[in-house]
């Protein structure tokens, strides 16, 4: 049994939430294993498409890229079309050309803020990686090497201040937390989770990020 099959089971019962499309997304801090963890999710909901935030951020606009989320993807699978977007090239620093993203029944969204107040309506459920921050940063500063260390401190400070003003994990639909095998999740959101049972499902060891 897939360890993601209890929650795969409750997200399709899940009700549409943007047009004819399930949204689910996977927030959490920088480093803290988003990335990793909704590949895994996707390929059990049956190769469900992802989007990845990192795609419509850029290094002026670290979080905001609501207009563009809005107007290249929320906007077009809301009336059940298939979204084109530009993907954001952190290398060139200028947008590629644009993807297809397919108004499939269920479509993961991850990154950092795909929980904010702006992206909350349009979602069925809201995953929160349960990581501390600073050992979250410290991982995926490990991750990028020294080369990268001026870029994360300057996301760092604007992480913090977007999470200051706009918090994702109060209105988590779960918390996920990864074990040294497998995933745990407490159900119900952080004030209630602790009255509800922890779901813990195991499966091959996985990446930290």
């Amino acid at each position: 049994m897939n360890d993601l099959s209890r929650l795969v089971a409750r997200l399709r019962a899940l009700p549409p939430s943007c047009g004819p499309v399930r949204l689910i997304a996977v927030d959490g801090h920088a480093g803290s294993g988003k990335s990793t963890f909704a590949a895994r999710l996707a390929a059990a909901l049956g190769d469900a498409p992802v989007l990845h935030l990192d795609d419509l951020a850029t290094h002026e606009e670290l979080f905001g890229w609501t207009g563009r989320l809005r107007d290249q993807v929320t906007g077009p699978l809301s009336r059940g079309e298939t979204a084109r977007y530009a993907p954001y090239d952190w290398t060139a620093r200028s947008f590629g050309p644009p993807r297809s993203l397919a108004a499939a029944p269920l479509v993961v969204i991850e990154g950092v803020g795909a929980g904010r107040r702006d992206l909350r309506p349009a979602l069925a459920h809201l995953l929160w990686m349960d990581l501390p921050a600073a050992e979250s940063w410290e991982r995926g500063r490990r991750r990028d090497g020294p080369a990268l260390s001026a870029f994360w401190n300057g996301w760092t400070a604007a992480e913090a201040a977007h999470f200051s003003a706009d918090p994702s994990r109060p209105w988590a639909d779960a918390l996920v937390r990864q074990l040294p095998v497998g995933y745990e999740w407490l159900e119900g959101t952080p004030a209630t989770a602790g009255m509800n049972h922890s779901v813990t499902q195991c499966d091959d060891p996985v990446r930290p990020y």
